[in-house]
């Protein structure tokens, strides 16, 4: 490592003001940066600062190791959704794994390049540091979606996000929607077919060569899909080789979905890690799932055969679709949730709240995590302003009493 950092100082000089290399000072900024703990530091010249090696790339890193759990189960249950397809009855963990990695890895590879690719440019025409936001969004975004969404239409909905809900906004840290999210809704709204149905969700093909094609006439509508064709309060929810989904196999995950949004086990393992490292609020965490049991349970109360998925017990809507994974990893974005305390219990609460209206009461639409985040993404400053000048009113109503 000595021999790298003395590489890096060797050629600091090229990439500064005059140096051949200076158009390229953001990426080298970026790179060193990555690597080690910046030396530079605030304020004037001179003046005392006391700081620890926390920087926001770090904080990124942790963010993405608490993503690991989801991914590597993702790769997991790729395969595995693919052996059932297939009509296996042996799962070879090593072939399973290496299907889904396979898989996903042109995904992530395309998320990265696209979105590094517009903020590195962004940073060269700004002349300013390459941001890091990305290194997390990159990661969600395939978790987020099927795992054999199309390439090109990932490459048109990352540029389209990143220009349009970041870099428009002044990038990193300034954004108003959730990035990730903003992908997987364009991607909804703009090529619904490869976003829907009962095939896309479980991968079909044969990457790079290896594995057996699936044929064209299977079917593997996520459990949340099912809701739309079920009729009375007795929901049978199946998986690919018919067998019956019930509240464990939903928390394991082991269930057709998004890459990374189908284990809530893995979910919690990753937001266990985030609470442990300050990393994500626990208020509006916590707010959400509340949020989400409150009006599951209100839902199921008052269920109605017109909408299927009301007589789903309150339980079970918290596992199922990407409620979970928006709870934890999307809610929590500190850049879009609400900042104040009393603020972050209101917003998670209504995510949680919203989720599950748009689920039960939309049939056309049996996922609401996504809109509910974005929803409250859009009033989370209003959220936070009311609770301010709630306190300012309260304050100011306790110095008045003083004075009199």
């Amino acid at each position: 490592m000595s021999k790298l950092r003395n590489y890096l100082d060797r050629i600091r000089p090229d990439f500064e003001p005059g140096g051949k290399l200076h158009a390229f000072r953001s990426v080298y900024e970026g790179m060193e940066t990555f690597l080690y703990t910046p030396r530079t530091t605030s304020g004037r010249s001179g003046a005392v600062h006391i700081h620890d090696s926390i920087d926001s790339k770090r904080t990124m890193i942790i963010v993405v190791l608490a993503l690991m759990p989801c991914f590597l189960f993702g790769m997991y249950n790729t395969g595995y959704q693919h052996w059932l397809a297939l009509g296996a009855t042996e799962f070879p963990f090593r072939d399973l794994m290496l299907y889904g990695f396979l898989t996903i890895l042109p995904r992530v590879a395309v998320a990265y390049i696209v979105g590094l690719g517009i903020e590195f440019t962004f940073a060269q025409i700004k002349h300013e540091e390459i941001q890091e936001g990305f290194l997390v969004t990159g990661l969600l975004v395939p978790l987020i979606c099927p795992a054999e969404i199309p390439l090109w239409m990932l490459a048109v909905a990352v540029a389209f996000a990143v220009v349009f809900a970041k870099e428009v906004f002044g990038g990193t840290g300034y954004n108003v929607l959730n990035v990730a999210l903003v992908t997987r809704a364009f991607l909804f709204f703009a090529y619904p077919a490869q976003m829907s149905g009962d095939k896309v969700y479980v991968a079909s093909g044969i990457p790079f060569g290896y594995g057996t094609a699936l044929p064209d006439g299977f079917s593997g509508a996520t459990p949340l899909g099912q809701l739309a064709t079920q009729t009375g309060a007795d929901i049978q929810l199946t998986g690919i080789d018919g067998s019956v989904i019930d509240s464990w196999q939903a928390f394991l995950g082991l269930i057709p979905g998004s890459f990374g949004e189908t284990s809530t086990l893995c979910i919690l393992l990753g937001g266990i890690l985030l609470l442990a490292t300050g990393m994500a609020s626990w208020r509006v965490m916590v707010s959400v799932f509340a949020g989400g049991l409150f009006m599951g349970w209100i839902a199921n109360t008052f269920a109605s055969p017109v909408y299927p998925a009301s007589y789903l017990p309150a339980v079970d809507q918290l596992l199922l679709g990407g409620f979970a994974f928006a709870a934890v990893f999307m809610a929590t974005d500190p850049v879009t949730a609400a900042r104040t305390n009393t603020g972050k219990y209101i917003y998670g609460f209504l995510i949680g709240v919203v989720a599950i209206i748009i689920r039960t009461y939309n049939n056309g639409y049996p996922e609401g995590a996504m809109l509910a985040v974005l929803l409250m993404n859009c009033f989370a400053p209003l959220i936070d302003w009311c609770v301010v000048q709630a306190n300012m009113r309260r304050r100011l109503s306790r110095a008045t009493a003083k004075t009199e």
